[in-house]
């Protein structure tokens, strides 16, 4: 995929996903065959449901039983204990792992032929995962795929900045 290929497929993602919350694309290498070239990229988009850092916890998490029932030990007088209260300040590490929307997007050139110039680009939701699940996929799909080109990772800033060049 040359440099123009790359920045045209950025912008057409661009368009339509919300630039401002890609946080990273990968773009595996162009496939060029019988007078047409494609790709594929990977995107991770931060979600609009996540929760914000800055909420506490909904409810204590790890709070002994005896605190939740309502019953007292001699030793606090019915007070929570300062262990207590920092357990029920932990959120559990499902909830602290912050997961992304992934998207594919793929490109279609037509290079030769009567429909040359032809430019389509389709961009779908494809799950949700925290980026290091994303990363593990996109290396097993190369691995599986043989192909010994390197995929290109761009975070979302240089995502952004390049598309600021093509307007």
């Amino acid at each position: 995929m040359t440099d123009e290929t790359r920045v045209r497929f950025l912008a057409a993602i661009a368009a339509q996903l919300p630039a401002e919350r890609l946080v990273e694309a990968h773009l595996f290498p162009a496939i060029r065959q019988g007078g047409m070239e494609s790709g594929v990229a990977v995107l991770a988009v931060e979600r609009t449901d996540e929760p914000s850092a800055e909420a506490p916890p909904a409810e204590p998490v790890g709070a002994p039983e005896s605190v939740e029932s309502g019953e007292s030990s001699s030793e606090d007088d019915g007070v929570v204990s300062e262990s207590a209260a920092e357990l029920g300040a932990v959120q559990p590490a499902a909830t602290a792992t912050r997961r992304y929307t992934v998207f594919s997007a793929r490109y279609r050139h037509t290079l030769k032929g009567p429909e040359r110039g032809k430019w389509e680009v389709g961009v779908t939701e494809e799950a949700d995962a925290p980026l290091l699940t994303i990363d593990a996929v996109v290396r097993g799909v190369q691995r599986r795929s043989g192909d010994a080109d390197e995929i290109v990772r761009l975070s979302g800033d240089e995502v952004r900045a390049l598309v600021a060049v093509k307007q």
